[in-house]
């Protein structure tokens, strides 16, 4: 069996300068990709053409970006780790993989801009300085902004950079259900790269984990993840759509369309605020979403959403644990289907993986992590 090398290093703000040798680990070995036939993906269906094989393993796999020469950066919630994998020859299966720091908050959202790592905490972002020039060593991070909240519940992030260049960081709601006098509380924010000009662009946002913008139009999307404790079937999870900076999405008031919430509903009806694009299943808990702008896949998905649907936890029968297809015509949400399951065991109620976030690579195909399984898939189209 040919194994190959990689080497690791640790990082932490802490630290001053680069890592010195105590904190570099010795290389270790990268499994060869037969080792993954322990993981059941034959159970993985996809439409007719699609197949779907391992990528990478990594620990807790959670939010996914790529820089221009290909490096995926991968964050990480459970742990306290950041990790950088890397096919250097091409047979779309990763051959290295570095820690890049750890000992730190949730770090799960991880952004590239202009050969920085941008890298998300609880309550700060970090950025990793010429990143690519320092994998096994890396520089001691820049703390960008540190006036995030604290809290824990719903406190880790996903962050991408849009369109206008600025860095969007949500903050979810510290409850399930509550109203808090904070308004930076269940907000999306953006700030500049610098970490100057802190503001909020979208009120009443529960819980996102990801979000994306319209390839043509360049309008935000994002999921978000509805309330529970109101039984199996509501309030809906969202798929929503924010034009413009300064809209309400109705969290803690409003779920779905019209579902008044029981104990704030009466406060402000559900016709003051912004509604959904889509409606998925309660308790799905969608996650990570991309506009599919690909060649790889068949015309028909151009500008349709792929999107993560972690799976439920508090529901007497479990759900989601799947890839979801959104149809999208002319910024309009018109249908979803299951674009990939089999992480989820029905009969048994049981789930061997939990997808995350979805990367589209430069030749189509797409990225997805899983942090129950510790792994990244790659998803392709063969026809």
């Amino acid at each position: 069996m040919f194994v190959m090398l990689f080497g690791i290093a640790c990082s932490s703000p802490e630290t001053t300068g680069k890592n010195n040798s105590d904190n570099t680990k010795e290389a270790e070995n990268v499994p060869d990709s037969s080792s993954y036939s322990k993981y059941p993906i034959d159970g993985i269906s996809l439409p007719h053409g699609f197949k779907i094989d391992v990528f990478a393993e990594v620990d807790n796999a959670r939010s996914l970006a790529m820089s221009p020469a290909g490096v995926i950066y991968v964050g990480n919630r459970s742990g306290d780790k950041v990790y950088a994998v890397r096919d250097n020859n091409g047979d779309w299966k990763a051959d290295e993989k570095y820690i890049l720091a750890s000992g730190l908050e949730m770090p799960n959202g991880v952004a590239f801009k202009e050969g920085d790592l941008y890298v998300a905490e609880v309550s700060r972002i970090l950025r990793f300085n010429d990143i690519e020039a320092n994998l096994a060593n890396p520089l001691k991070p820049d703390v960008v902004y540190d006036k995030y909240p604290k809290e824990h519940h719903h406190g880790w992030k996903y962050i991408a950079f849009g369109p206008d260049g600025m860095l969007y960081v949500p903050v979810g709601a510290p409850c399930n259900i509550c109203e808090s006098k904070k308004p930076i509380y269940a907000s999306i924010t953006r700030i500049k790269p610098d970490g100057t000009g802190m503001e909020i662009y979208a009120e009443g946002v529960r819980n996102t984990v990801g979000f994306d913008w319209h390839p043509e139009t360049k309008t935000l999307w994002f999921t978000d993840n509805g309330r529970d404790m109101l039984g199996d079937n509501i309030p809906p999870c969202e798929l929503n759509r924010a034009p413009e900076k300064g809209l309400h999405f109705g969290y803690p008031y409003c779920h779905g369309n019209d579902i008044g919430d029981p104990e704030f509903g009466e406060k402000r009806p559900c016709s003051e605020f912004k509604k959904p694009a889509w409606n998925f299943a309660a308790h799905t808990a969608p996650l990570g979403m991309k506009f599919y702008t690909g060649d790889m896949f068949p015309s028909d998905y151009k500008g349709d959403i792929i999107v993560a649907q972690h799976g439920s936890w508090n529901r007497s029968s479990k759900i989601g644990y799947r890839l979801m297809r959104v149809k999208v015509n002319n910024e309009r949400a018109t249908e979803a289907e299951v674009f990939a399951d089999g992480w989820l065991n029905d009969q048994e109620q049981e789930a061997w993986g939990r997808p995350v976030d979805v990367l589209q690579m430069p030749d189509g195909s797409l990225l997805v992590s899983d942090d129950k399984a510790g792994l990244i898939y790659r998803i392709s189209y063969e026809g």
